[in-house]
């Protein structure tokens, strides 16, 4: 058996399967764009789930791939097993051949022996093969055609070799090709076999013959079309064709954990314990590159909740190897050169993979740093109750919200003496991921009624004409229910066979306009389509009644049409042209294009300087001057993103996508309306830009009317302060200048003033001397009339100095509705009686609180008119705290 590298068996693979007549497709996303079931993509069926169900088409019927996949949740969840066996992992690529409704089981059962023992040459007598228990069909092949004794052939249960889509739908039997690695890796059973659970018997390749449709009822139909769906994880090939015990030690994921060795002082392989730390680290930085590459942030919900857990629990395991600085940023680059050939995505977001990784990287070094402070306060507190445990609660909160590692506060609370209340842990947190599951917008959308997903699909004209006469209205819908007609005054739902009005979708605003015919007119308010393929017009009827069945024409406001077109199509130049400035890694993040202004958000981890945002300003007006010709043509997916279109993460694409281009500076997929040329967009102005979330940044901008709007209130704003200053707006900054410098003098002045006055002048402050516990200090309390709190601060030091040893100060001032209160403690008296602890009794009067060091402490009120008598009080106060 010949050794090769990952990326050697990737491309054998592919070619083996180019020569079997089928289509060779790139990996989809790792997050799926067209599946609200998902999270991530966990199998390389995912994005050919549509084909399988027939709801799709496609231009081949055999296809092959090398897809990203990634199992963190649901069923699929191997992230705690990960670098605790040989062969779990959380990203891997899945290897698969899939036949739609061409070959079956005979074919895939031979392609699969032929590429296993005739291309990679791997030894036919190690290889083991399990059936469903009643697919003597699969059975018969592998013994006869293949040639295999019976004695190397199990049948095994539902379990194990039985495979459906969910609790309906496509379905059926499966065969497993495993392979004996020898007794050396097994658990030493005498009855160790292909069933086993240990490392010995290991499954490469898994064929599933969907044959049957199960309906509700769980009865097995027979598929018109019978379906191939084969997946075989390539680091685990690699593994035996590499001769290595584990997934981690082949080129796939060593480079990663050797380029970790190089930060720390432990070698891998020196123990077990440190062993499982460089694979989590080795595992966990691919799933960072990939995620991030795929558009993915970090965030406290869902997609980027999941990553964010990930890179956290590798920096966990990075402090474990000795590593307290940020190390995942360094080891990501790696990944990169390992992979860009196969996926050159990872490239185009080399920067913002390491920048995530750095950002998140220091936010979790202050998380570790404020969570160890938490646990203490829990051991305490505990400690104080009586208490042998940490709720459940308690734990959950620290790993939630702060994102403190459960490993860790295990390993800090165990060692104080105390146990852990797992279960109640395990529930929260059970909640919480189907939470974060839920909280993607795919699974939250509610479900479509019925009266909104019935007959055919609407055809939409809007994009060759702004008026369709002749539609038919197909529904009319009040409060849910389907009603016949609908009269005058009343807002209605109606549905059509065809409209031009574009529906609210991809962040595109819906039109609005009217319809109507001879005896109806209506307003249309707004547009959606709830299940996707459907318009739903809300009208609201201002003449006469429309019926279903009746004819209607649409007119579409033009000038509404014509704003929201320049703003999509600016959105396209300033998506294009961040890229240019900022980088490559730049992709959309959401967007909202309305008749007044856009909305752009953008993967990017630092805020962009005013230098390129100008620069990413005049390249847009540059090519909206050139009035480059704004062409559309239908495509598949495939060709399109081919050609170079660039596919907008999270949108979901159908079997035909459009494809927006704007001369040679910007093309993408995109269903919505635009200009007819770059220079129908007029000027383009950023008016902000800021961050919305960790790793994501929004421009908003406004063009044509919009832009000449705000240029106009922005001179007009301008004309004002130049009347303010007497200025006719040439040197207007030049004086701007000089009134800020000259009112940043006078506030020194006046402050210099305030604390000479508050000083009394450079005289002593009335003091008066305490007793009590034993022993004598000198009081001085005082009201400064009009002092703010800088002044406050400035007398007590004052009087501080002045006293030298033995003092408490106690300096009060009204600011209108509010009380400010400061605290002194000359430094030999701070381990006696601290500031804090007065200022929480006397701020406590006029309504208020505040805290401080033991030296000095501020404070304010809602009660400024209880400032003499909480001043009159601090003897008393003293008094009570040095008794004790």
């Amino acid at each position: 058996m010949k050794s090769l590298t990952g990326a050697q068996i990737r491309r054998q693979f592919l070619d083996y399967f180019l020569s079997k007549g089928h289509t060779e497709v790139r990996s989809s996303s790792v997050a799926p764009h067209n599946d609200p079931t998902l999270l991530f993509t966990n199998a390389g069926m995912v994005q050919f789930k549509n084909v399988f169900t027939g709801a799709e088409q496609r231009p081949y019927s055999r296809a092959a791939s090398s897809q990203k996949c990634l199992r963190v949740s649901g069923k699929h969840n191997d992230l705690e097993a990960v670098g605790r066996t040989a062969r779990h992992q959380t990203f891997f690529e899945m290897l698969g051949n899939f036949s739609f409704g061409d070959y079956f089981k005979e074919n895939a059962i031979e392609y699969g022996w032929e590429f296993l023992t005739g291309a990679l040459r791997l030894p036919t007598d190690k290889l083991y093969i399990t059936v469903f228990r009643e697919d003597d069909e699969a059975h018969a092949i592998w013994e006869k055609n293949i040639g295999l004794p019976p004695g190397r052939i199990t049948r095994m249960d539902e379990k194990d070799n039985f495979w459906s889509m969910g609790d309906t739908g496509p379905c059926g039997p499966c065969s497993e090709i495993h392979i004996d690695r020898g007794p050396e890796t097994g658990c030493g059973r005498p009855e160790c076999n292909v069933a086993c659970e240990c490392d010995r018997y290991i499954e490469l390749w898994n064929l599933v013959f969907m044959q049957y449709d199960r309906d509700a009822d769980g009865r097995m139909n027979p598929l018109p079309n019978p379906s191939i769906d084969t997946g075989m994880g390539l680091e685990r090939l690699a593994s035996v064709i590499q001769g290595k015990p584990t997934n981690f030690d082949t080129d796939l994921i060593l480079p990663v954990i050797t380029a970790m060795e190089q930060m720390t002082d432990v070698k891998y392989g020196a123990s077990p314990e440190t062993d499982v730390s460089f694979r989590v680290i080795g595992d966990h930085v691919r799933a960072l590159a990939f995620l991030v590459a795929d558009g993915i942030n970090p965030s406290n919900e869902g997609r980027g909740y999941v990553l964010r857990r990930i890179l956290r629990r590798a920096l966990r395991h990075g402090r474990m190897l000795g590593v307290n600085d940020p190390f995942a940023y360094r080891l990501a680059p790696v990944v990169v050169d390992m992979m860009k050939e196969s996926y050159p995505e990872l490239e185009e977001a080399s920067k913002a993979i390491t920048g995530v990784a750095l950002a998140e990287e220091k936010s979790f070094a202050a998380t570790l740093d404020h969570g160890m402070k938490l646990i203490d306060e829990m051991i305490s507190i505990a400690r104080d109750a009586g208490k042998t445990s940490v709720a459940g609660e308690d734990l959950f909160r620290l790993y939630d919200t702060h994102g403190f590692p459960m490993d860790l506060a295990r390993d800090i609370i165990t060692d104080a003496g105390l146990e852990l209340d797992e279960k109640g842990y395990e529930e929260l947190m059970g909640q919480a991921q189907e939470k974060a599951r839920k909280s993607w917008k795919g699974v939250t959308a509610a479900k479509t009624s019925e009266v909104y997903t019935t007959g055919e699909p609407t055809v939409f004209t809007g994009y060759r004409e702004e008026a369709t006469q002749g539609a038919t209205v197909i529904s009319i819908i009040r409060e849910g229910a389907a009603i016949e007609k609908a009269g005058e005054g009343e807002e209605v739902e109606i549905m059509l066979d065809k409209t031009p009005f574009y529906a609210e979708s991809g962040g595109q605003a819906t039109d609005t306009g009217a319809m109507g015919n001879d005896t109806f007119h209506a307003q249309a308010l707004e547009v959606t389509k709830p299940d996707g393929a459907r318009w739903v017009h809300k009208i609201k009827i201002a003449q006469g009644a429309v019926r279903v069945g009746d004819k209607v024409t649409c007119r579409v406001d033009h000038t509404r049409r014509q704003d929201i077109r320049r703003n999509h199509s600016a959105t396209h130049l300033l998506h294009s042209a961040l890229r240019h400035v900022i980088g490559a890694h730049v992709k959309q993040a959401g967007s909202l294009v309305a008749p007044e202004r856009l909305r752009f958000d953008y993967t990017h981890f630092t805020a962009p300087d005013p230098a390129d945002l100008l620069r990413i300003e005049t390249m847009v007006n540059d090519h909206i001057m050139a009035n480059a010709a704004v062409d559309t043509k239908e495509q598949s997916v495939e060709e399109a993103v081919s050609s170079g279109a660039m596919a907008l993460f999270g949108e979901k694409y159908g079997d035909a996508v459009r494809v927006v281009t704007m001369g040679d500076f910007s093309m993408e997929l995109c269903g919505g309306t635009h200009t007819r040329a770059t220079g129908d967009i007029g000027l383009f102005r950023i008016v902000a830009e800021g961050g919305v979330a960790a790793g994501v940044r929004r421009i908003e901008a406004v063009t044509g009317a919009g832009a000449l709007a705000h240029v106009r209130a922005r001179e007009e704003e301008l004309a004002r302060i130049g009347a303010a200053l007497k200025s006719g707006g040439a040197d207007l900054a030049s004086l701007v200048q000089k009134q800020l410098d000259r009112a940043r003098d006078l506030e020194k002045e006046n402050r210099k003033l305030k604390e000479k006055l508050a000083s009394g002048g450079g005289g002593e402050a009335e003091a008066v001397e305490i007793e009590a516990g034993g022993m004598k200090l000198t009081l001085v309390a005082s009201e400064l009339d009009g002092a703010d709190a800088q002044t406050l601060r400035a007398f007590v030091d004052d009087q501080k100095n002045r006293i030298k040893t033995g003092g408490v100060i106690v300096a009060g001032a009204r600011q209108g509705d509010k009380a400010l209160v400061a605290v002194g403690v000359t430094d030999d008296m701070t381990k006696k009686i601290q500031a804090g602890k007065i200022i929480k009794e006397v701020a406590g009067i006029v309504g208020g609180g505040g805290g401080g060091r033991p030296d000095f402490a501020q404070a304010g009120g809602k009660n400024p008119e209880k400032l003499p008598e909480a001043l009159d009080a601090a003897p008393e106060i003293i008094r009570k705290l040095l008794k004790g």
